[in-house]
């Protein structure tokens, strides 16, 4: 039998529908396809180079700190940064408590975290942790956990040099002391990168690097950090020895101004901040205020002599040992008579100093001093600085020229000081202080040479027998200086009964190299004076950097008195 003529021609009309549909589909794939890639290529590149290229920031180092030898006192530690897209995060309680743990958290605090900042896309997990603890969160392999990479500030040094090379924050900007000074310079520029990232984050290949990281600009201190520490060392143990409230020293060299020690009690440690007492923080050498007391007699001896109204050899009257000005009362430990210019430094008359002032003009004294770097910045550019007070001479009383002629009516700090009695070690130079290594040095002539001279010279009764600073004296070397015990101004007044213990000496006498001025607030006990107290702090720490400097004695008969 023959198939029926309607049955063959249904079937051939269901192939010709099919084929047909086949070349529909084809056209129109082949039409999308066209479509994409002459109409919407650059639009679907776009997109594609939105979800996986990447520019990241490349991390360079800020600029190390060291001292003027090139020893590292802060310097930059490669170190791991945890983050996370709140979005991509699991939403698995299970897998974020998981999560919690490895980075060291409360789960609980974690989550609620997470959840109230649900709608960002970028919130820090752990800061500047190890490469190390970063792997072992990474390795949970949970999705919207990343990684990048930063620097952290090391101080090797801690406390030793912590006042005055100061700390950064967590941004690695700095906050206190050098670092917040020399934040420009030593502030590192991030460079440019562009990565190719899959769907979870994770870099697979490094494509091309847009900007070069630039790292900072080292910086070299004029610190040298052996006679750091044991300046450091000798300053901690004096202010516990005696129960103060606090203490400073700083050590200059006397040719060129840098400064060679600084360093305060009490002290922090800039590596472990997380329990700091703000009051440590301050670098006093530089930024307390004290009245001088009698530290600053050699210098009001150098105006009179410069004046041209007295000399070496002139006797000044001190009988009978008080001074009435103004309903005020002068007085001095005991009535000393005659006084030449030397013995008035050795036994600290405060009478003799004052008739000696009161006998120029009126402006002169203050002049003088205002010439010599009181009242005004040293010149370091540390933060906070103070620049003192220093009275206008315009209309100044008798009183006020006689208790500033023993220290008392300015206010300096230790390092205005410490740049004053550099002035009579380099001849009547004044220097700039400096805290950064110099290669020239800048000098203003204030007093005469000679002048200088004659007074250094009549310096070194004071540590001599007899003088109120023996404690100060060096084995081997001969040694100048000024003892000051300056009693405390409270709210009554300076009957407070606390005192501050003052030295500061040049010293080799000969060939004068360092000057040094120490400080120790309230010393509690019998011993409270200047020579007791801050005198043989001068003794160890000078003594020691005299022989670390390889500087040779000057005072070859001393074992033989």
């Amino acid at each position: 039998m023959s198939q029926p003529v309607t049955s063959v021609a249904s079937s051939a009309w269901r192939w010709y529908l099919m084929w047909f549909g086949f070349l529909a589909l084809a056209l129109l794939l082949f039409g999308r396809l066209t479509q994409l890639h002459l109409f919407e290529y650059e639009f679907l590149r776009h997109q594609s180079d939105v979800r996986t290229l990447r520019t990241q920031a490349m991390p360079a180092s800020r600029g190390m700190i060291t001292d003027r030898h090139g020893e590292p006192l802060a310097i930059s530690s490669p170190v791991a940064t945890l983050w996370a897209n709140p979005r991509h995060l699991p939403q698995s309680q299970e897998d974020l408590q998981r999560l919690a743990l490895a980075l060291g958290e409360d789960p609980q605090a974690f989550i609620e975290r997470v959840q109230r900042l649900v709608r960002r896309e970028f919130i820090y997990l752990r800061r500047q942790v190890t490469p190390d603890f970063a792997e072992q969160v990474l390795a949970l392999d949970l999705p919207g956990v990343y990684v990048m990479d930063e620097y952290r500030r090391y101080y090797p040094t801690g406390e030793v040099t912590a006042h005055l090379v100061g700390f950064t924050n967590i941004d690695d900007q700095g906050q206190e002391g050098l670092e917040l000074a020399w934040n420009h310079r030593l502030t590192a520029t991030p460079g440019r990168q562009r990565v190719l990232q899959d769907l979870r984050g994770r870099t697979i290949r490094h494509l091309e690097t847009l900007q070069e990281p630039a790292p900072g600009q080292d910086l070299m201190l004029s610190l040298d950090l052996r006679l750091q520490y044991l300046a450091y060392r000798e300053l901690k143990a004096a202010v516990e020895q005696h129960q103060a409230v606090s203490g400073s020293m700083i050590v200059l060299d006397a040719q060129t101004g840098e400064v060679l020690v600084m360093v305060n009690q009490p002290a922090f440690n800039p590596n472990n901040r997380g329990h700091l007492d703000v009051g440590r923080l301050r670098n006093r050498a530089l930024v307390d205020l004290i009245e001088p007391g009698s530290v600053i007699k050699p210098l009001s001896l150098a105006v009179a002599l410069q004046s041209g109204q007295f000399s070496a050899e002139d006797e000044i009257d001190a009988s009978p040992g008080v001074l009435h000005l103004a309903g005020q009362t002068i007085r001095d430990f005991r009535n000393y008579g005659m006084m030449t210019p030397e013995q008035i430094l050795t036994r600290s008359s405060n009478v003799a100093i004052a008739r000696m002032i009161l006998q120029l003009p009126d402006e002169m004294l203050v002049q003088f001093y205002d010439a010599m770097g009181f009242g005004r910045a040293t010149g370091t550019g540390f933060p906070g600085e103070a620049s003192g007070v220093l009275p206008g001479s315009f209309g100044i009383s008798r009183i006020k020229r006689a208790t500033l002629s023993y220290g008392y009516g300015l206010s300096a700090s230790l390092g205005q000081l410490a740049q004053a009695y550099m002035i009579l070690a380099d001849e009547g130079r004044l220097h700039p202080l400096s805290l950064l290594r110099v290669d020239q040095v800048h000098t203003e002539q204030v007093l005469d040479p000679e002048i200088a001279r004659s007074v250094l010279n009549m310096m070194e009764s004071v540590t001599l027998p007899g003088g109120t600073g023996t404690r100060a004296a060096i084995p081997g070397y001969r040694v100048a200086g000024k003892t000051g015990t300056v009693h405390k101004l409270g709210v009554a007044g300076y009957g407070s009964g606390d005192y501050i213990a003052t030295f500061a000496g040049i010293a080799p006498l000969t060939n004068p190299r360092l000057v040094a001025v120490i400080m120790i607030d309230s010393p509690q006990g019998q011993e409270y004076f200047g020579g007791e107290v801050a005198a043989p702090v001068f003794s160890r720490v000078i003594g020691q950097a005299l022989r670390l400097l390889d500087i040779p004695p000057d005072d070859p008969d001393y074992f033989d008195r």
